[in-house]
């Protein structure tokens, strides 16, 4: 059970919070913008863009108790003081990170970005049908294999969304449960993927997770889609990878991130790039701010609070 360390309790609050979405709260709730003191402060809900500020004043926050953040990753999240809890926002960005990852597929699968370079050009290429003159032919999503990394909320979503295409879709998580396997199966179920998404968070387990290895066990041809964490995946064996034909990918994350100028990722043939927008949406922030208001309202009745994490998960 979660209690409040005091009958007021101060809860720090982005500048920018949505307080239509937050609903009504419980009048022991005191919301400060920018606590003049912050020992007091019980609960913060905490955007990144507000990270340098949190980190100097952790070590005042005497009576913190709780950390909400606004995303589902939490590896940027400074070490918090014993017992206080962390949650995160999943379920918040499920619907836009799937939508991003189903169309990512799509796009690299029919080629549009080959397209969009022809049309660039002002070149009519019809001969898709059969193969491009500089490489094979679009695919279907039907009887196709995609394996997801990471097979959370997120990947239950992109799961779904793929259904309606014939698509079978393969879990992968770091615990085994029924229909979902574990990451030490990787070997025997790369080979048979069309398409791999990985949805993992950034851990020290899941460094590098995509290396040599991985890649080379792809299925030739296989497309590699991050909707994750750039540190995912060893990019100089990712940029081997691609020079050599061997795979595709769809990045919405990179390491270095973001991404620099002249980086041989922005030149490597058969990949889509995008920065890190995968969870952008005109609606995000409602949701977030909903879940944030029902985080509270549980607090301050000493409730159990939803998607607790252990840190860096």
């Amino acid at each position: 059970m979660v209690r409040p360390s005091t009958p007021a309790t101060v809860v720090w609050l982005p500048a920018d919070a949505d307080r239509v979405a937050l609903g009504e709260l419980p009048r022991t709730l005191v919301l400060a913008e920018a606590p003049d003191r912050p020992a007091e402060v019980d609960f913060v809900v905490l955007d990144p863009r507000q990270r340098a500020e949190f980190v100097e004043l952790l070590p005042s926050l005497a009576s913190l108790r709780a950390v909400q953040t606004l995303n589902a990753g939490v590896d940027w999240v400074p070490p918090l003081p014993e017992g206080v809890l962390l949650c995160n926002a999943a379920g918040v960005h499920d619907g836009p990170v799937a939508e991003w990852a189903v169309t990512a597929i799509l796009a690299m699968q029919k080629r549009l970005p080959h397209l969009l370079d022809q049309q660039r050009l002002a070149r009519w290429d019809a001969t898709g049908n059969l193969a491009f003159a500089d490489g094979p032919a679009a695919r279907d999503l039907a009887g196709s294999t995609v394996l997801i990394v990471g097979q959370g909320s997120i990947g239950t979503a992109v799961a779904e969304r793929l259904r309606p295409f014939g698509a079978r879709t393969v879990g992968v998580a770091r615990h085994a449960r029924p229909g979902v396997s574990t990451v030490e199966d990787l070997p025997t179920l790369l080979p048979h993927a069309d398409v791999v998404v990985l949805l993992a968070p950034a851990t020290a387990e899941t460094r590098h997770l995509v290396d040599a290895d991985f890649l080379a066990r792809m299925r030739p041809g296989a497309l590699l889609v991050n909707a994750a964490r750039g540190s995912l995946v060893d990019t100089d064996a990712l940029l081997s990878a691609l020079r050599e034909g061997r795979m595709r990918a769809a990045l919405d994350a990179t390491d270095p991130e973001p991404l620099p100028d002249g980086h041989p990722l922005w030149s490597a043939p058969d990949v889509l790039i995008t920065p890190h927008v995968a969870g952008s949406s005109a609606h995000w922030r409602r949701r977030a701010y909903e879940l944030v208001g029902d985080q509270l309202r549980r607090y301050a009745a000493g409730e159990q609070l939803r998607n607790v994490r252990r840190h860096g998960y």
